[in-house]
């Protein structure tokens, strides 16, 4: 199959939002190859009831644009909601602006400010994707609205986008628990992204074992994409959770 093009973001201000890089165009390889664009075909046929692909953390807007503008190849057809959540409004305005930019196929809803999956109703979601803030911090960063006005901790955008607090996995870890909740029942899956640091086997064990979660699901996980390896270890990977 011929590469899908990239989208556009150079309109993007990358002083306050991620810039593209390894990882995201890591998402764009695995949900474009040819090994999950037959599970996708499979999973959403035109016939059924149109799915709701949601994209927590949007950033620039490049994932969930790809998976808009490449719909018809992706999915098999362009009968697909696309919607995003992003904790920084600048990040809501670039995703707005870049899908605009690319020719969307399939059908752009909104990107909302939010934290995570914290705006929507159980049993809504039928493909979610993940970039995770991954990186090993000694701390979480505030989030909008809890800057302190005494001369505390300030909120920095960027450092939002990449802290992921003593083992990178505090904020992965609170989506994983609300997995059970938001994926549709039938058909839900989702795509996260994990570096090495975040022990990716150990929590794909968690999910199989049913450890996330209130109701223990056991979770079918498997590694779909990888960046390869540095210096002996496997830095990047994709893993497919689905029920």
């Amino acid at each position: 199959m011929p590469l899908l093009p990239t989208p556009d973001t150079s309109h993007v201000d990358y002083d306050q939002i991620y810039e593209p890089s390894e990882d995201s165009y890591l998402l764009l390889d695995t949900l474009s190859s040819d090994s999950e664009i037959s599970f996708l075909k499979e999973r959403f046929p035109t016939q059924n009831a149109v799915p709701i692909v949601l994209e927590v953390g949007t950033g620039s807007g490049v994932v969930l644009s790809f998976l808009t503008t490449n719909s018809s190849t992706i999915f098999g057809h362009d009968s697909v909601l696309t919607l995003g959540i992003d904790v920084s409004t600048p990040a809501n305005k670039a995703t707005n602006e870049t899908i605009s930019r690319n020719k969307p196929r399939g059908h752009y809803l909104d990107s909302l400010t939010a934290n995570l999956v914290s705006p929507l109703r159980d049993g809504t979601v039928d493909m979610l994707v993940f970039n995770p803030p991954y990186v090993p911090t000694s701390e979480l960063p505030i989030l909008p609205g809890e800057e302190d006005a005494e001369g505390g901790r300030k909120l920095d955008l960027l450092e939002l986008t990449y802290a992921g607090g003593p083992d990178g996995m505090l904020t992965t870890d609170r989506l994983l628990d609300s997995l059970e909740k938001v994926l549709s029942k039938d058909r839900g899956v989702a795509y996260i992204l994990l570096c090495a640091q975040n022990k990716p086997e150990a929590v794909a064990e968690r999910l199989r074992s049913g450890r996330y979660g209130e109701e223990g699901i056991r979770w079918q996980v498997e590694k779909v994409g990888s960046s390869g390896k540095k210096g002996g270890w496997e830095v990047l990977g994709i893993w497919r959770i689905w029920r």
